[in-house]
Order: structure tokens, then sequence, then C-alpha cells
């Protein structure tokens, strides 16, 4: 049996950050929350719909990044819900936003 250790970890989030190529701070300053609060309806299951305003999708979540306004997005979106996946991304070429690929970390209390 071959051992999963050499293999390379794919990435399993993406971070779009605030910041365009040319090194300009994105605008509206709350396009992050703007952003997440479209995307709030995603919440995978047991959420109702009529609680998508009350809070932020587990898929995509703002974030401040090296100190920049930035939106993690999972790729878990994209099998749930394509079409949203994409609209994510394209908001992020469209805007000239800087993607950065990323993979899940165990939160702090979890690592041993």
């Amino acid at each position: 049996m071959a051992d999963n250790a050499d293999k390379p970890t794919v990435a399993q989030e993406f971070i779009i950050q605030g910041v365009t190529s040319d090194g300009r701070t994105f605008r509206p300053s709350d396009w992050a929350e703007r952003l997440c609060g479209v995307m709030s309806c995603f919440g995978g299951e047991g959420r109702r719909a009529q609680d998508a305003h009350l809070r932020y999708s587990p898929y995509v979540r703002p974030t401040l990044l090296e100190g920049i306004k930035s939106v993690v997005v999972s790729e878990e979106l994209r099998k749930i819900e394509p079409l949203a996946y994409h609209f994510v991304l394209n908001f992020a070429k469209d805007n000239d936003l800087r993607l950065v690929n990323a993979c899940l970390l165990p939160d702090p209390d979890t690592r041993k």
C-alpha cells in the first residue's frame, strides 16, 4: 500500500485579497462583507434560507489577511453550487483582485 505522505496537498480554499494587480486597494471598503452577504444563502445542510441574513456562509467568509480585507472561498462551494463558485471567482478576475491558493489548517486548539 502506497504512503500518501509524498502526495502533494491540493488547495482546499482560495483567498481573494482586496488589492489589485497594480497594488491599489479595492473599493468600496466594505466589498468583502458585501460579497459574503450575497453568498450567505449558500450555507450548507441544516441551514434555513430565512436565516441566511444572520450569518455568513461557511463557504465564503470575510477575513483580514496581511492587513488587507479578503474573502476566503472554500472549494466545497464548487461541489454544492458551481454557478455561485464561478460567480465569486469571476468577481475576483473581473476586478483584477489578487487570488491566493490556500489549504485548510486545523484549528489551533485541535493541534497536538
